[in-house]
């Protein structure tokens, strides 16, 4: 059965998660989930996305992100970087099989308090698998540079994010994230579902 062709409209916010076949720990090592992020980064530049978030655990990667360029720019974006993370992955440990699991899942939201919570949700995943206490303590996230804007290399666009937040200032920004992570970590912090 042939796939239907997803409709990607630029400007819109998604959410993708992507999982690794049969939910195996294909990610587990740091240098996978490094890699992942250089990726990222390298379709970010070749596609102009707005990466406003994003998550890479043991098994599988959330990311929040608004395309500037073509309706085709997100699908040609996850097809690098889910392509190549397979194939370096599986040359190097002599592997045959699929990587991921089917397709990748993707979610329009909506600017506002629903990007916040959705920011909130990708944020806490490390921490609702148990697996940390806090999203600073998970190096493989966009919390890192939401906190702290990088001067190279950046991931977010914090541009976009304060756009589609209506927030003025990256402190501003800064301050507003740390509090909206803080306040869902006292209210439950293994909770499965903020959406």
């Amino acid at each position: 059965m042939a796939r239907a062709y997803r409709h990607f409209v630029p400007g819109y916010i998604w959410h993708i998660t992507h999982r690794c076949h049969k939910r195996e720990f294909l990610l587990k090592f740091a240098k996978d989930r490094y890699r992942w992020m250089e990726l990222l980064l390298e379709a970010k530049m070749k596609f102009r996305l707005s990466i406003l978030n994003f998550i890479v655990t043991s098994n599988h990667i959330h990311l929040i992100l608004s395309s500037r360029g073509s309706k085709d720019a997100i699908p040609r974006a996850m097809q690098l970087i889910a392509g190549r993370t397979a194939q370096e992955y599986n040359r190097r440990k002599n592997r045959k099989g699929a990587f991921w699991q089917d397709r990748y899942h993707a979610t329009a939201i909506e600017s506002g308090e629903h990007l916040w919570r959705c920011l909130v949700y990708v944020d806490l995943n490390m921490v609702r698998a148990g697996v940390v206490k806090h999203p600073s303590e998970w190096k493989w996230s966009g919390y890192h540079e939401i906190q702290n804007p990088k001067d190279r290399y950046r991931l977010i666009d914090h541009n976009a994010l304060k756009s589609f937040l209506n927030v003025d200032s990256n402190e501003v920004l800064a301050t507003t994230h740390l509090g909206w992570i803080s306040g869902e970590l006292k209210e439950s912090p293994k909770r499965k579902s903020i959406l």
